[in-house]
């Protein structure tokens, strides 16, 4: 009855709401996403394949990689490469070492820079660290050198504006011929120096010290192919230069060291390799009126270099 009752009422009791959701579907949803943001669609289904290929890919190496750590041993060497400002990050004393000159030149020099870690080691650990080489009781660790892209020198010069001067060595295999060029690179205002990253130079601590520091200043890129490289050069309007004894042209007359140029010096025995001489624009030589038959690289760049930029000034 009281069922009844409250059907035949004409009072109004409380009503469950739709909360606002009728409301809210009225309204609209925005703009039609992209076909490949919409999933299921063709296109959503290209766009995922593609982002998994990329995500499956190496990681690019980026500029021109970094070389290895080494280790430069002996009392006499250890105080030279502190003196040239070769990079160290460790210096390493022999427990109970007997307290020279040159073991005091060297624990102030290091302390002097600054930066430089000096750790305390027995002889049997200094032993297997060098391999069992006569280290009297120093040894300087000196980290990697980070290389440069070959790309990068060329961009550095059109950057500030200049025609790029650029060295590549090709099949230079000491060290000491190495630092010989950067020096020169660095006296004659050149952009840096290119080596092949198998068969020649590094950036070891002999080439630190022949540089006589201009190394911290002057970029070093290494290239995977120097072939490769001096094609991409030729491609950005720089001239490759090769130095070769029967070289059409005198160094004196070519007229291509007044742009912009990448000069390739070759090994003392070998010259220049097949391939990297056919990629030179030109091929130039040296008048040697004293009858010697070949410069080492860092005599022949620094003659090459002072021509190019002699015609700069």
């Amino acid at each position: 009855m009281a069922a009844n009752n409250r059907r035949m009422s004409g009072k109004k009791g409380a009503q469950v709401g739709s909360g606002g959701n009728r409301r809210r579907a009225l309204e609209g949803k925005g703009p039609t996403p992209p076909a490949e943001a919409r999933k299921g669609h063709v296109k959503n289904r290209i766009a995922n394949a593609k982002a998994k290929q990329t995500a499956r890919r190496p990681a690019p190496r980026g500029r021109g990689g970094k070389s290895t750590s080494e280790l430069v041993v002996g009392r006499n060497p250890v105080v030279e490469a502190l003196r040239e400002g070769v990079p160290a990050n460790t210096l390493y004393v022999q427990q109970f070492i007997d307290n020279d000159e040159r073991v005091r030149e060297a624990l102030q020099l290091a302390g002097e820079r600054g930066g430089i870690h000096l750790m305390e080691a027995p002889r049997p650990e200094l032993d297997r660290m060098t391999n069992g080489l006569n280290h009297q009781g120093l040894v300087l660790q000196v980290p990697p050198y980070e290389y440069a892209h070959p790309e990068d020198l060329v961009a550095a010069a059109f950057d500030a504006g200049e025609d790029p001067l650029i060295v590549a060595l090709d099949g230079v295999t000491d060290p000491r011929n190495l630092g010989a060029v950067v020096r020169s690179v660095s006296a004659f205002g050149g952009h840096g120096v290119v080596v092949p990253e198998r068969r020649a130079a590094g950036m070891t601590a002999g080439a630190w010290k022949t540089s006589a520091g201009t190394a911290a200043r002057t970029p070093v890129a290494r290239a995977t192919n120097l072939t490769r490289a001096l094609e991409q050069y030729k491609k950005a309007g720089v001239a490759v230069v090769g130095l070769a004894a029967d070289g059409e042209h005198a160094v004196g007359d070519l007229e291509a060291l007044n742009g912009p140029v990448v000069i390739v010096v070759g090994s003392e025995g070998k010259g220049l390799s097949r391939l990297v001489g056919e990629t030179c624009d030109f091929r130039v030589r040296i008048p040697m009126p004293g009858g010697a038959e070949s410069l080492n690289a860092g005599v022949a760049a620094g003659v090459v270099l002072y021509e190019a930029s002699r015609r700069r000034a």
